[in-house]
């Protein structure tokens, strides 16, 4: 049950991350100093898109080789506090930074859902096919999340007090949860395989 739920939130989180690089680019390029037209600015942010999903694919096949020397549970549990941290940056640094650390989680979601995956179904015999089952229904949470992000991100701007942040920025409080709670099931199951 929790690879299911950690399951569903890392979709989620892969989900938002990539649907929403694109309104955080724009809203970045067609403010100061950038000041670029919406359409340019929305065909900059894809190419932000694209070097995300390049950094996904190189970053799995490193991640695949420290799976040699490191245990899956601590390697996943690695990769959401590296996204969890990038996701805070992501929320609170302004300006090309920001954006920066937004591609960067691709690197640490890159070997996330089959780590989860096969962790989820290590030792379970005849239930392994139930399970695997419940972990591919669990591509669900991907389109539940984004919807909540967009509905974030319509608000304009969020007032936190004396913080105040293009709303962009703080829907992704959302994928920061998922990384999270991706953290705290890896954390459970490297103690798990570890006693």
């Amino acid at each position: 049950v929790e690879g299911v739920v950690a399951q569903a939130f890392y979709v989620g989180a892969q989900i938002m991350c990539w649907t929403f690089i694109i309104h955080y680019g724009t809203a970045l390029f067609t403010a100061s100093p950038y000041n670029m037209q919406e359409q340019a600015a929305e065909v900059l942010s894809q190419k932000y898109n694209i070097a995300a999903m390049i950094l996904f694919c190189s970053s799995r096949f490193v991640c695949t080789y420290l799976l040699k020397y490191v245990k899956p549970g601590a390697l996943l549990l690695a990769l959401a506090i590296g996204g969890f941290a990038l996701t805070l940056a992501t929320i609170l640094i302004q300006g090309i930074a920001g954006l920066y650390c937004l591609v960067g989680i691709s690197a640490c979601m890159s070997l996330m859902f089959p780590t989860i995956y096969g962790i989820a179904l290590k030792g379970l015999g005849e239930d392994a096919k139930l399970a695997a089952a419940g972990l591919i229904m669990a591509i669900l949470g991907g389109s539940v999340m984004p919807p909540l992000q967009g509905a974030i991100i319509d608000l304009g701007s969020v007032n936190l007090g004396a913080l105040t942040l293009p709303a962009v920025h703080a829907s992704f409080v959302l994928p920061l949860v998922c990384f999270a709670v991706i953290a705290v099931y890896g954390f459970r199951t490297h103690r798990y395989h570890m006693d």
